[in-house]
């Protein structure tokens, strides 16, 4: 089974591709209410995420323990927003 997770879906254009393609929607996350509102008019069994929060952090060298693991030191710190 293929499974996405779709951000700043819009009104489903490419969900609907998606759909079409064999993927399983977990989630739609959009922000605009109108936009939210067709999606789920159109797709009422779809996971319509109203909203403009999204976190996400991939592993990266600053914090792993296979590397160096000094943290906000490294330049390679890909969130350090979120680690200050």
């Amino acid at each position: 089974m293929l499974i996405s997770v779709e951000i700043c879906a819009g009104a489903g254009g490419q969900a609907l591709g998606l759909e079409m393609a064999g993927f399983e929607h977990s989630a739609l996350v959009e922000i605009e209410p109108p936009a939210c509102a067709t999606l789920r008019l159109n797709r009422p069994q779809w996971n319509v995420v109203e909203g403009d929060l999204l976190v996400g952090v991939v592993s990266c060298p600053p914090f792993s323990k296979a590397g160096k693991q000094i943290g906000d030191k490294d330049k390679r710190n890909l969130s350090p927003k979120l680690s200050a």
